[in-house]
């Protein structure tokens, strides 16, 4: 590919097959060390929003497509394909103003969502980011977002007012619900599969939670499917600013012991309440505080902050491990769920797996497609996240990975695009929608997209992993 051209109008460092940087800059910032064999023909590191247009122009010169990576950080890899060019926006990694009184932020692409809070937090604000400390806010808010607080202040994308955008025809434009508002509702909610290239995120900030406490419960695995059941029952009468979650993990060590028999595996109900006070919170977890069975352990109320909740997320999810993921959205049963998993986790292959459960507190309540694209919901969501470092145990642990998504994909109504492995079953994508949304989805493109310079969800991607390619 002759690059000339390009290098006259973008500042970028690029690379090519066969470039000392090209391995780096294509794999050197993916979360998932499972790394398949594919890739573009070109990557481009942009600098600003020139460089992404002289990309895009490029790109149609040449009659090559582009996909767009953020932060890496997808599961699956869909910033991978076979050919084409990869445009990669690490380099907009600034908050680029925050304003406290109109209580309103602009944040390029690759902020990550510790690092924005970091930056909100000595102005008394706070934005429902996501739960990972390392995601960065691109591939967060165009999937949707899995908030923190999300009963309260909704999903991520639902607090975007306005996207700065680069068109596949090279132009920029600032998207909202008053300018452009179809693209700026594709663009919420699209994920990987969106047809245009984000600079600048538009928030609405919120006020920083006075108090945030937490409980957490530790129960013998015979007993999950009880307390599922329980939980169930009980997160209808919560408030929703009460974030309920169940996970199936290994014990901590203090109660390894005990939980030998279950092949170390116990079930962790994990609560936190954003609060006006301390005595708020606490009376919004007081109810968790008669389980239905004995806890093996518990610690209630016990004070919290942004950073911590960070800390405890990314320590469930580690760096550096070879991963597959499958998180669904359901209207059964928790307990339902938890006894289809609790069979599988006690013979799970590596120790850092889990699997997981949010369940939503407060009144049901069905999401308003006409809002954004991101439309899935169900009052439960999670699924497996299976980890491991040893690219010898692949099989092992993907055999595993794969029946238990099975066993419980029954229970399921739908995906969510941002946790979900569409590049070896396609149909989960489309599962990430209400048909209609994933209709309309494919009518923009052809609107905003007419020649197909991006990638679509499905273009040029491939099954085989190879472990010798990390």
């Amino acid at each position: 590919m002759d690059l000339t051209s390009l290098q006259r109008h973008c500042r970028g460092v690029m690379a090519q097959p066969g470039d000392p940087a090209y391995l780096s800059m294509v794999q050197g910032n993916l979360w998932n060390q499972l790394l398949p064999e594919r890739g573009p023909e070109l990557v481009v590191r942009v600098e600003d929003e020139q460089d992404v247009i002289a990309v895009l122009r490029f790109a149609r010169e040449q009659g090559r497509k582009v996909v767009v990576r953020g932060g890496g950080h997808h599961w699956c890899q869909p910033t991978l394909r076979r050919g084409g060019i990869l445009i990669d926006l690490a380099c907009l990694d600034q908050v680029l103003r925050i304003d406290a009184e109109a209580r309103t932020a602009i944040v390029q692409p690759v902020v990550s969502n510790r690092d924005l809070l970091a930056a909100l937090q000595p102005y008394g604000l706070a934005f429902p980011s996501g739960h990972c400390p390392q995601v960065k806010v691109s591939g967060y808010l165009l999937g949707g977002g899995m908030a923190w607080n999300q009963g309260v202040w909704g999903a991520g994308t639902e607090s975007v007012e306005a996207m700065e955008i680069i068109t596949a025809a090279g132009e920029k434009v600032l998207a909202s619900r008053e300018q452009h508002a179809d693209l700026f509702w594709a663009a919420r909610g699209a994920g990987p599969g969106f047809f245009g290239v984000v600079i600048a995120y538009h928030l609405k900030l919120y006020p920083l939670p006075a108090a945030i406490l937490g409980s957490t419960f530790w129960f013998p695995l015979a007993q999950a499917g009880a307390v599922g059941d329980w939980i169930s029952e009980l997160a209808p009468t919560l408030r929703p600013s009460v974030e309920l979650t169940l996970f199936l993990l290994q014990a901590p060590p203090p109660l390894q012991a005990a939980a030998a028999a279950d092949g170390g595996v116990v079930l962790m109900v994990s609560a936190v309440a954003f609060a006006d006070s301390d005595d708020d919170g606490k009376q919004q977890l007081a109810a968790l505080e008669q389980p239905v069975v004995p806890p093996l352990s518990r610690e209630v109320a016990t004070s919290l902050s942004f950073p911590t909740l960070f800390d405890l997320s990314g320590s469930l999810w580690p760096e550096g491990h070879r991963s597959r993921v499958e998180n669904r959205y359901s209207t059964a049963s928790a307990g339902d769920q938890i006894r289809a998993a609790a069979g599988f986790m006690a013979t799970a292959p590596s120790p850092t797996t889990l699997v997981f459960f949010t369940v939503f507190t407060g009144p049901a309540a069905e999401h308003d497609p006409t809002n954004t694209s991101y439309s899935m919901h169900g009052q439960v969501y999670g699924g497996p996240s299976t980890m491991w470092l040893d690219p010898a145990d692949d099989a092992t642990n993907i055999e595993w990975h794969e029946a238990c998504t099975a066993a419980l994909r029954s229970y399921t109504r739908g995906s969510y695009i941002g946790e979900t492995d569409f590049v070896r079953r396609p149909a989960s994508a489309v599962e990430a929608y209400l048909p209609h949304c994933w209709s309309r989805l494919a009518d923009l493109r052809t609107v905003h997209d007419p020649d197909r310079v991006f990638f679509d969800l499905f273009e040029a991607l491939g099954e085989d992993h190879h472990p010798s390619a990390s």
